[in-house]
């Protein structure tokens, strides 16, 4: 695995936890932050990241994917 699927992987996997987060922690409450939010902002976190790396790819394949 080299060092552009692994940023690409933690990526996607950022964003599956920012899901899940947002989706089943909304019964949970914890002092300092909401953890809907921490989700929301995990999702938008992991999601750029996912498009910076697929966007990177794209540009040094020669053909594209």
């Amino acid at each position: 695995m080299n060092r552009a699927s692994k940023h690409l992987l933690e990526g996607a996997v950022t964003l599956l936890a920012g899901l899940a987060l947002w989706l089943f922690a909304g019964d949970v409450e914890v002092p300092v932050v909401t953890l809907t939010k921490v989700g929301i902002v995990l999702m938008c976190v992991g999601g750029a990241q996912t498009a910076w790396d697929l966007y990177a790819a794209v540009r040094r394949s020669p053909r594209g994917l």
